[in-house]
C-alpha cells in the first residue's frame, strides 16, 4: 500500500520541480544576458488587444520522468512476466502523462498586443499576462527591444 504513495508524491514532485524551471515570458522578466545591455526603445499606441494562450514546453524532462515513475508503479503488478509486461505499459502510460502534465503546468494566459509605433508601422507582440498589469486599447507604451527580444511596457 506505501509503493503508490511514494510513485504519486515522487511524480508529484517531479511536475512542482518542472513548473518551476519554467522561464517567466512577461514584459517584465529579463534573462540574465539581457540585463545591462542596451536596448532600443519605440513608443508607439495600442490598437488592438486580444487574449492568447501560450503553450507550455515539451522538454524530454516531463516524459522521461513520468516513464521512470510509471514503469516503477507498473512493475508493482503482477510476478513474472506479468510484472514485467506492466512496467512496460507503465512507462509508456507513464511517459505521455508526465508529457502531458509538463505542457500543462507551464501553460500561460498571454496577450497579443498590435501597437502602431510613431513610424507609422504596426506591430504585434505577445507576452504573458500579468495580474498587476492591464494594457488598454489607445494607450501609449514603449517598445523596448534587446537581443531580439521585445516587450510592450507602460
Amino acid at each position: 500500500m506505501r509503493k503508490p504513495l511514494l510513485v504519486i508524491a515522487s511524480f508529484t514532485a517531479v511536475m512542482l520541480a518542472l513548473g518551476g524551471c519554467a522561464s517567466s515570458l512577461t514584459g517584465e522578466s529579463y534573462s540574465r544576458g539581457e540585463a545591462r545591455s542596451v536596448q532600443t526603445v519605440r513608443m508607439g499606441t495600442i490598437v488592438t488587444l486580444r487574449p492568447v494562450r501560450i503553450e507550455g514546453t515539451k522538454t524530454p524532462i516531463g516524459a522521461g520522468a513520468g516513464s521512470i515513475v510509471g514503469g516503477v508503479a507498473g512493475s508493482g503488478v503482477g510476478e513474472g512476466r506479468g510484472s514485467a509486461v506492466a512496467a512496460v505499459i507503465g512507462a509508456v502510460a507513464g511517459g505521455l502523462l508526465g508529457a502531458a502534465a509538463e505542457e500543462g503546468v507551464t501553460r500561460t494566459q498571454g496577450v497579443e498586443i498590435t501597437v502602431r509605433e510613431d513610424d507609422g508601422s504596426m506591430r504585434a507582440y505577445v507576452q504573458e499576462v500579468q495580474p498587476n498589469q492591464v494594457f488598454r486599447v489607445g494607450e501609449r507604451v514603449r517598445i523596448l527591444t534587446v537581443d531580439g527580444t521585445s516587450r510592450v511596457a507602460h
